[in-house]
């Protein structure tokens, strides 16, 4: 029985079809498909030429007709319709100087960077395997369409794909592409951090990332990625961590920092091109992680690191700690966030112009500093959350209020 995302996608095939085309999907769809994997994007590859396949479909977006990719909107998911090719003269290590079209799929198969990618399914599901895919998804092996030098100096990012699906799949690479990625490895150089960065946090996600991380460490890949140059023994210590029980990017990124011990955190993670909010996010958390070293959760860290970071960082933690009490742990988190006088500063029972009133003085930036000392007083219960006490709590500190701020 075939899965959903192809029987949405089958529309498109019996147009080409209809219209005298061969069209196949292809690629990653057709492997997770026999893997029994949740399936992402569908790919699909034909006889007709990018100009064929725009005439054939009225929804179409040009991503790449020169190379013979064209995006065809079917009840708004976009599907990648790509005419079988040929590809020669790689540039940068990384895209092809020239693409010829052809009419063979086994040639435009042949092109593809693993075995277990370069399987074809037909309209009825039957498979088109011309390079043992199958027989290698059985053995759960990862090795490359023919020659891996070859494969790997055409695009070199394939040696970190090649390990990201040692991770995400639970494979093993073959001899012969391990040898090939100690042998071209230098050529990462060329490749860019962005792409580098995609790959490396797929390959955090994965079921083996254990192994894919003791395989980066072996290669000396981890030369070639951002910070990572002498972090071996880093790397290895991480590989005992079970990272499956993270839940979020910020965590990933968070556990592999704190591992890795860089100078500045914020250096480490704009080398590898990541979001001000991410890299932000992994800086507080690891601000907390050492708090948490020496002292157990407070009222008041609870509070100032907020209910969303502090089930991450108390997921982190325990990740490091005591991994069989992660439920247990993160529970205690959620009730005691729960029982907090205050969860947030827009719960206090007085409001900026109250405090100003109260104290008759000019508006200014100690309005905000005085709303602080009231949030802190509050959640560490020495003052209840309602108006009168707040006031009265004000001018008793008075003094302190005009001489300090």
């Amino acid at each position: 029985m075939m899965d959903t995302p192809f029987i949405e996608a089958k529309p498109i095939l019996e147009k080409l079809h209809k219209a005298g085309y061969e069209a196949y999907y292809v690629g990653g769809a057709v492997r997770d498909y026999l893997l029994k994997r949740k399936i992402g994007d569908v790919d699909i590859a034909t006889s007709a030429k990018p100009y064929e396949v725009q005439d054939l479909f009225s929804k179409t977006i040009d991503v790449g007709a020169k190379h013979g990719t064209i995006i065809v909107l079917h009840k708004n998911i976009p599907y990648e319709v790509t005419t079988y090719r040929t590809e020669s003269e790689y540039e940068d290590y990384r895209r092809p100087k020239k693409v010829s079209y052809i009419t063979s799929l086994k040639e435009d198969l042949r092109r593809r960077d693993f075995t277990i990618n370069a399987m074809a399914m037909g309209i009825d599901g039957e498979i088109q395997d011309y390079f043992n895919g199958k027989a290698h998804i059985k053995a759960k092996l990862i090795q490359t369409v023919g020659s891996p030098s070859e494969r790997f100096t055409e695009d070199a990012l394939r040696m970190l794909r090649a390990v990201r699906f040692i991770s995400q799949l639970d494979f093993t690479l073959c001899p012969r592409t391990i040898e090939a990625i100690k042998e071209h490895i230098q050529l990462l150089n060329v490749i860019s951090v962005e792409r580098k960065t995609i790959e490396m946090e797929k390959l955090l996600k994965g079921m083996n990332i254990k192994t894919a991380l003791h395989m980066i460490v072996e290669t000396n890949l981890n030369k070639y990625l951002p910070g990572l140059d002498m972090k071996k023994q880093e790397l290895r210590l991480l590989a005992t961590y079970n990272m499956q029980l993270l839940e979020t990017n910020e965590e990933l990124w968070t556990l592999l920092t704190f591992f890795i011990k860089p100078t500045r955190i914020d250096h480490f993670l704009r080398e590898w091109k990541l979001p001000v909010k991410l890299i932000k996010s992994v800086e507080k958390n690891i601000h907390l992680l050492t708090i948490l070293q020496q002292n157990p959760w407070s009222d008041l860290l609870l509070y100032e690191a907020g209910y969303e970071t502090a089930l991450s960082v108390e997921r982190l933690r325990t990740v490091m700690t005591k991994p069989d009490e992660l439920k247990a742990n993160i529970n205690k988190i959620k009730h005691s966030f729960s029982q907090l006088p205050l969860q947030s500063r827009d719960q206090i029972a007085v409001k900026g112009h109250e405090v100003i009133q109260t104290l008759n003085k000019t508006p200014g930036p100690w309005v905000s500093k005085a709303i602080s000392e009231i949030e802190k007083a509050i959640v560490t219960k020495k003052l209840a959350n309602n108006s009168s006490a707040i006031k009265e709590w004000l001018m008793s500190c008075k003094q302190d209020f005009e001489q300090n701020y």
